[in-house]
């Protein structure tokens, strides 16, 4: 029943994603932090176990990406991983590399082909039976300074989006940093700090750690020595971008990453505790303990906002498409419409009954007797026009005529 609360909050996380509301309830969910280049989108792809995120230079994610990781039971009808958007229903995807091109498809069609940044999330579901269920928000990467086409403003566009998830008090902060950069410059820590200053629902993750100097380790930092995070950090080592150009599979990246974890000096100690799979499980049992301790709070916002909702239901009256058609509707809307303005030009309709003032069809007669009539006789059409003008206009035919 516990692994059953996380389809339930992303049941609710696709119906608030529908009316604009998905960054405006407060919903138990993990948002990926970290720099551009920190790692964070191999991260994500290891998790899934499959190459499906764009990648280039410069702004890659440009649109919040709501990652829905589900677990297919072994009795399940179709066990091969697949991908469904939900701006796409009952469409699947197999082939992951069409998912990421729908990614920047989905992204440019909403942001535009340059580098903007758009607050609507993308919403993506992953079946496998390679996942745990799990619910992730990847955010754009944290940039300093904007290059290329890239908007003047973008350090201050990306930082109030990823602001609007990680305020939220339900919201646990993956904050990504490579090992091979010092962890006080690191984006992602310094903007946790700052909603998170105690560290109580933030989760470090250390990348690269195979790409640190030759005698140098991270230890200090996976330990908490540095910066303490009540939730702790866990290291990854990820593909490089040899591997990747080399299409490294994920699985044997993961192979590669628990050697390396294992046969070093000084992370062999504690290797049970780092590594992508460890990350993963570890995230699927923050967020199912998180929901566990949010879901009274969230039950009861979400009756106020069906209270909230249903109230302003009835304030727009009985649901009448729900008995007739829309045509008949609106063709009856129509028919009062006509109705109520003869009436009012007859002088029959109920507010036409006055005695101080002229309403309706006697106020129009009144308008063409008295002002209508003397106005037109008050106008001088040929002002302003000699009888060479009016000569000239009658031989060459109607023109517009340029009067000073």
């Amino acid at each position: 029943q516990m692994e059953q609360l996380i389809p339930l909050v992303n049941k609710l996380q696709h119906a608030f994603g529908d009316i604009g509301m998905v960054a405006k309830i407060d919903l138990p969910q993990i948002a990926v932090v970290g720099a551009q280049s920190s790692g964070k989108s191999s991260v994500l792809e290891s998790l899934v176990g499959k190459d499906f995120l764009p990648r280039g230079s410069g702004i890659v994610t440009r649109r919040p990406l709501i990652l829905q990781l589900h677990h297919t039971p072994k009795e399940a009808a179709d066990q091969r991983p697949h991908g469904e958007f939900f701006h796409q229903p009952g469409r699947k995807y197999y082939d992951f590399s069409k998912i990421r091109e729908e990614i920047q498809n989905a992204t440019d069609v909403e942001a535009g082909r340059g580098k903007a940044i758009s607050r609507r999330p993308i919403q993506l579901r992953i079946n496998s039976p390679d996942v745990l269920n799990l619910t992730l928000v990847d955010l754009p990467g944290i940039t300093k300074v904007a290059v290329g086409d890239q908007p003047p403003d973008v350090e201050a566009q990306i930082r109030e989006l990823v602001m609007e998830y990680i305020t939220q008090k339900n919201c646990i902060i993956l904050a990504v940093t490579a090992a091979n950069q010092d962890l006080a410059n690191s984006d992602a820590i310094k903007i946790a700090q700052d909603v998170d200053p105690a560290g109580d629902r933030t989760l470090g993750v250390l990348t690269k750690l195979d790409l640190m100097d030759r005698g140098t380790d991270a230890m200090d930092i996976l330990m908490g020595k540095v910066v303490p995070l009540q939730r702790g950090y866990i290291g990854v080592v990820n593909r490089g971008q040899q591997d990747i150009n080399t299409n490294k599979d994920i699985k044997a990246a993961l192979k590669s990453e628990e050697e390396f974890l294992q046969s070093h000096e000084a992370y062999s100690r504690i290797a049970s505790r780092m590594g992508t799979p460890y990350l993963g499980k570890i995230l699927n049992a923050i967020l199912l303990q998180h929901i566990r301790e949010t879901l009274p709070d969230l039950k009861a916002k979400v009756h106020d906002l069906i209270a909230q909702t249903n109230t302003v239901l009835r304030q727009l009256g009985d649901d009448q498409i729900s008995t007739m058609s829309a045509g008949g509707l609106l063709l009856n809307l129509l028919t009062q419409y006509s109705n109520a303005i003869v009436a009012i030009i007859d002088g029959t309709h109920a507010d036409s009954i006055t005695k101080t003032e002229l309403t309706g069809g006697a106020r129009i007669n009144y308008i063409f007797t008295h002002a209508f009539g003397p106005y037109i006789m008050s106008l001088k059409p040929c002002e302003g026009l000699t009888d060479e003008h009016i000569r000239t206009t009658i031989d060459t035919g109607p023109h517009q005529l340029h009067l000073h």
